[in-house]
């Protein structure tokens, strides 16, 4: 029936602890594979689709990062794009008004020297007037004292108007001579 494995069991030794019954090999075997099946069939299987849920969620993490990144990116060049637009037509418009204002300067220069010179036109011409106005006041005052002179140096009144207008037109033709 049962054999012992060694000789010294057979000489009535004590079994050696380290080393074990086929018997129990066998059942361990058997236990073993069962439990393999079990857990291969069963627990395995939900390691898997847990580690496969998670290897997603990481790579699916990773490409949303990605995803936003480039969409961080591409925001970032539009700003960038649009703030150069800006100030683009920010230099555009002050150089509008610049330009603007550089015109308006000169209109109202030209504005003010035509002002200017319609004035001095205005001045002279009434400064003209009045000058033949106080010509034409002093030739007649100037010929009624030169009439009414010489009225008294000739002795005789000199009443005839003719006559009198020829002597004043005379006398003012000497003093213009004389300057």
């Amino acid at each position: 029936m049962f054999q012992p494995r060694y000789s010294n069991w057979a000489a009535g030794e004590a079994a050696n602890p380290l080393i074990p019954h086929t018997a129990e090999l066998i059942v361990g075997f058997v236990a073993f594979s069962l439990l393999f099946l079990v857990l291969r069939a069963k627990v395995v299987p939900l390691f898997e689709k847990a580690f496969a849920e998670r290897t997603d969620a990481i790579a699916g993490g990773i490409e949303r990062a990605e995803k936003a990144q480039r969409e961080a990116e591409i925001a970032l060049q539009k700003y960038t794009s649009q703030l150069k637009d800006a100030q683009g037509e920010a230099q555009k418009i002050r150089e509008d008004a610049r330009v603007q204002g550089a015109a308006i300067i000169e209109d109202l220069r030209t504005k003010a020297t035509e002002e200017a010179t319609r004035i001095s036109a205005a001045a002279t011409a009434a400064i003209e007037a009045e000058r033949q106005q106080a010509i034409t006041s002093l030739r007649n005052e100037v010929g009624a004292l030169a009439t009414e002179l010489a009225g008294k140096i000739v002795g005789e009144a000199l009443d005839d108007q003719v006559r009198q207008s020829r002597i004043v037109d005379r006398f003012i033709a000497d003093l213009e001579k004389s300057k």
